[in-house]
């Protein structure tokens, strides 16, 4: 069976390791699915919003992990509307378990922040929410 092929949006400049441990998720024997380290690393200028609404048109689920700064990471709340335009799924991550996770600004207010487990997470990959 094929797995789920999974966007990773992220804060570059706070949240990178928990982008790393979701990659590390991915690895795992019973991991339904997996990542492409698609990260866009350059500056937010010229045409990096292109680049990421090819490379969310091309995956199943967007995976937004939200930390302490999500709420002023441009760039994420950029490809989580992104997500919303091009109708791809999408679902926000709690980053830490002790820290206050704040969701996007283009988040919807009915979106959920769920707890990062690793059946949570299975099941939100598989579109349980």
């Amino acid at each position: 069976m094929a797995k789920t092929k999974v966007f990773v949006s992220f804060d570059y400049d706070h949240d990178e390791t928990l982008k790393d441990f979701l990659i590390g998720q991915s690895k795992l024997k019973d991991s339904p699915f997996e990542l492409a380290d698609w990260s866009i690393k350059e500056a937010l200028t010229g045409n990096w919003k292109e680049k990421a609404r090819k490379r969310i048109k091309a995956v199943d689920v967007v995976a937004v992990i939200c930390g302490e700064h999500t709420d002023k990471a441009t760039g994420v709340s950029a490809e989580v509307q992104i997500a919303q335009e091009e109708k791809v799924d999408y679902f926000l991550l709690a980053g830490y378990a002790k820290k206050t996770n704040r969701k996007p600004t283009a988040a919807k207010a009915t979106d959920k922040l769920y707890n990062w487990t690793w059946d949570n997470l299975k099941t939100l990959i598989g579109g349980g929410r």
